[in-house]
């Protein structure tokens, strides 16, 4: 960041969970804006606060354990600081969990940049029993140590004070002196005048923290941007010390922990921070029957209350969304503008904002889960099986989010910290059985099973089952298959430390929630709108004047009959829907759908059943709405009597009825595997940061899909059930 016009850069950086996004929250007081690192596809928080002499630009960094970057996440803090952009950081540690939070604020305390520690929880810690002496602790360490409690923004302005006092001159205070062995001493001054051809201009103190950082960072040679001279460097140095026996991972790592655990045996006078009924409570969640029957118990609640909490919401949006199109319909006159605007502008804002209510209500519920230190021991508990599919344990949420809907499943994900794990999850959770391919699935089995039964239960019942199952199981196989091929890697790892349970903070849950949802709003119904918009000219393009000047003679007609007004009412709208069917028929969409008959013939599908799939891209449900206009019969939905007759009256051109029981489980198997939707495939986008991800997505569910339907069709014909 260039001086002059820009505020300084100040990272707020921490251990994940310890409440670094709560304190930032806390600071930013919800003035936050998201973006992008530059070259990463990882969110950058940030937001300007206002000092009392200076602005500065305070950044919420990945959360991390140290400086030893592990990730693409990790590296990025490591970047803000050794490439100099960063003037000062606030580190937070949790007061409940002291030794594990000081090992971070040591390696940064050590790189040279102003630090102010953040000692965060402080009520936890007092309720405890335990005592801690920041100001002792502040002069060990050489940099003030502020207690807050960030949920009920205590100690923000003490903070704050600290921070600008850091920006100031240099202050010139004691530094911790770790004492580290004498061999790696003399390691890190062959080291230091490598390092300083790199980095000319770079302090003394700095150049030995880098250093550090290099033995410990380069071990596996995983990191990217560092010169090729000291990457030999420091593989010289490490095979020598080999060759003596000596491990320098452990030389460093050991030196500061006995540094930080003698500071915290000055400092603290109980240093226990778990309570009997908190182990207690942990027994009985950590368990593994247990704790996942509870886990079930706590999961029906929350998917209970986004189908009965949301779906009032919803419909509100809904009736909105129709109000402003018969607005929009009785203003504007008939004619392609019209039909823009009400089946291309407003349908498409509609389907971005539908999703509101329950991306809002699932984020709330995630945020109470994991600020409450729930989430933990679920993921630890239901690690174990996750691991076995190349899992990681915090994607059992988006997986069984993925139920209700993918789109805020797929946003779900950034509970999981490593890209890599974010991308098996969200590449394999559009195959959980969402709500929207529920109708479909009514639709099918009331047209081909209605009256059928297998055994004592019911061919529909049965049928809706197996579907949802076979989404289960897919699923996992997919995360497996995408582990092991597409996303190769060890199985993730997953080091946890249980937080301690607390009340999280309404505002802070409020805050972080409409933030996610202010970044689908934006970012994803963007592309959503966009795709809408394009899939109606598809659909509404060309127009056949044959078709308009024989539908118009036709009205004519009617107009001149000696009927009752309400009988030509109904053959209106019947010669209405007529013309939207024929129309349908000569578009883009519909000659595409004619096109593609002889490809989806194979899976048991005729053209009009393509028609339908194309509209279905918008949305899985307007598969059924599209079959409607198809058909001539209009408004239709799963219930729709007329369309069932419709289905089932269906003929191929040799005869043959469209819709068997066969080809009936084909279509419920399609859906269930093909991404058809443009919603999830747009927050998968912005999710990712790259468009490879969602075509590779669509890509391959989409092969999945027919190879499946194929199977089952032509595997049931052979067997005789055609």
């Amino acid at each position: 960041m260039s001086s002059g016009a820009s505020p300084p850069q100040v990272l707020i950086a921490g251990n994940p969970n310890c409440g670094k996004s709560t304190l930032f929250n806390a600071l930013s007081g919800g003035s936050a804006h998201v973006g992008n690192y530059p070259g990463v596809t990882v969110d950058r928080t940030s937001a300007r606060v206002r000092l009392s002499a200076q602005d500065i630009e305070l950044v919420d960094v990945p959360g991390m354990y140290s400086l030893t970057a592990g990730s693409p996440e990790e590296q990025l803090a490591v970047n803000a600081l050794i490439e100099g952009d960063t003037r000062a950081v606030i580190c937070v540690v949790e007061a409940t969990t002291l030794q594990r939070g000081l090992y971070l604020a040591l390696q940064l305390v050590e790189s040279g940049v102003p630090v102010v520690v953040a000692l965060n929880m402080m009520d936890s810690a007092e309720r405890l029993g335990l005592r801690i002496d920041t100001e002792r602790l502040s002069q060990l360490f050489g940099s003030p140590v502020i207690p807050v409690v960030a949920t009920k923004r205590r100690g923000m302005d003490a903070l704050l004070a600290a921070l600008e006092k850091q920006l100031g001159p240099v202050s010139g205070a004691p530094q911790p002196n770790v004492a580290y062995p004498p061999e790696l001493e003399a390691d890190v001054a062959k080291l230091v005048p490598v390092i300083a051809q790199w980095r000319p201009g770079t302090a003394p103190r700095q150049l030995r923290a880098v250093a550090h950082w290099c033995f410990l960072s380069l071990g596996e040679d995983s990191l990217r941007d560092v010169p090729d001279t000291v990457r030999q460097a420091v593989h010289d140095i490490r095979e020598a010390a080999n060759a003596q026996g000596r491990n320098l991972d452990l030389e460093i790592v050991s030196s500061r922990y006995a540094w930080i655990d003698d500071a915290v045996g000055q400092v603290c006078s109980v240093q226990d921070p778990q309570p009997p009924w908190s182990e207690r409570i942990d027994r009985v969640l950590t368990h593994p029957i247990a704790g996942l029957a509870v886990f079930a118990v706590v999961m029906f609640g929350i998917f209970e209350a986004l189908f009965a909490g949301a779906e009032p919401l919803i419909a509100a949006i809904e009736r909105f969304t129709g109000f402003m199109q018969a607005q929009a319909a009785a203003i504007l006159p008939p004619g392609v503008l019209q039909d823009l605007v009400v089946e291309g502008i407003i349908a498409g804002v509609g389907n971005v904002i539908v999703f509101a209510p329950q991306i809002l209500m699932l984020f709330l519920f995630i945020g109470f889960l994991e600020d409450s230190g729930y989430l933990a021991r679920v993921a630890f508990g239901i690690d174990r099986v996750m691991k076995g599919v190349g899992l990681h344990g915090k994607a059992f949420v988006p997986l069984l989010s993925g139920f209700a809907c993918a789109v805020p499943a797929v946003m779900a994900t950034r509970t999981i910290e490593r890209r890599r794990d974010r991308l098996v999850t969200m590449l394999a959770l559009p195959l959980m059985s969402c709500s929207a391919r529920l109708p479909i699935y009514i639709l099918v089995v009331g047209t081909v099973f209605a009256g059928q039964s297998v055994g004592w239960f019911s061919a529909g019942a049965v049928a809706l089952f197996s579907m949802y199952t076979l989404s289960v199981l897919v699923t996992l196989t997919a995360a497996a298959v995408i582990r092991r091929t597409v996303l190769p890697g060890p199985a993730p790892t997953f080091v946890l430390e249980m937080p301690p349970y607390r009340w999280p903070s309404a505002q802070i849950l409020w805050l972080n929630a409409w933030r996610r949802l202010r970044i689908f709003l934006v970012d994803a119904g963007t592309i959503i709108l966009a795709m809408t918009i394009l899939l109606w000219a598809l659909l509404s393009f060309p127009k056949s004047a044959d078709v308009t000047e024989h539908y118009a003679a036709e009205r004519v007609r009617v107009e001149q009959m000696g009927a009752p007004e309400a009988e030509k009412e109904v053959l209106l709208r019947a010669i209405d829907s007529h013309e939207a069917a024929d129309q349908l028929g000569n578009s883009f969409g519909g000659r595409f759908g004619h096109a593609i008959e002889p490809a989806i013939r194979p899976i048991g599908f005729d053209w009009q059943i393509g028609v339908g799939i194309i509209g279905a891209f918008a949305a899985r449900e307007v598969f059924i709405s599209t079959l409607g206009v198809v058909f001539g019969i209009g408004e239709a939905d799963e219930e729709n009597k007329p369309l069932r007759q419709a289905l089932q009256d269906a003929r191929h051109a040799d005869g043959t009825p469209v819709m068997t029981p066969l080809s009936g489980i084909s279509l419920m198997i399609f859906f269930l595997l093909a991404c058809q939707c443009m919603s999830t495939l747009a927050v998968v986008r912005r999710e990712s940061g790259s468009w490879k991800w969602p075509v590779f997505l669509f890509t391959y569910m989409t092969v999945l899909a027919y190879t499946a339907s194929f199977a089952v069709y032509q595997g049931g014909q052979l067997l005789g059930f055609g």
